[in-house]
């Protein structure tokens, strides 16, 4: 099947910023030197509002956090051929997202990558938002400028 002919997979993700305005990034266990945000598919009949609170539950072990803005339309990344092959058994062409900026309302220590029993991620830290475009994968690079440009003005905020 072509690729404009397959769907895209419905999905969310979460900008999710500390007290000083700073944005939690993961490594991908599957990608060294791979950074992302923490993301995910929506399950059927899923709202995205419950979603998102159900992936930073599963990718960073706590979902203390309040949504405080989200993008106005879905976002969505193609994945290169080579990857789609491999990724949800070639059945989409990427990813259509509903991305939500949230505070982080608990402590560093709430944080836990092994939370659930298939982890994606290696190890966090908090960057600058900024700085995301340049630490993810290349074909997500676009998908990440247009997710700065619209929650930068929340960037460097204290709560």
């Amino acid at each position: 099947m072509k690729k404009k002919d397959l769907p895209y997979r419905l999905g969310v993700g979460a900008v999710l910023l500390n007290t000083d305005g700073l944005v939690f990034v993961a490594q991908r266990i599957d990608t060294p030197g791979a950074w992302q945000l923490p993301q995910g598919g929506i399950d059927q009949d899923e709202d995205p509002d419950v979603a998102v609170m159900r992936e930073l539950a599963e990718e960073i072990g706590t979902n203390d956090a309040e949504v405080i803005a989200k993008t106005e339309d879905w976002l969505a990344y193609d994945l290169p051929k080579d990857v789609r092959k491999k990724v949800w058994k070639g059945r989409y062409r990427g990813q259509k997202q509903m991305w939500y900026a949230m505070r982080f309302k608990g402590e560093d220590r709430d944080i836990n990558l092994e939370a659930h029993k298939h982890p994606e991620f290696s190890e966090w830290r908090w960057v600058e938002m900024k700085e995301l475009p340049e630490l993810i994968v290349p074909f997500k690079r676009d998908l990440y400028q247009g997710i700065v440009d619209a929650f930068i003005h929340l960037a460097g905020t204290k709560a």
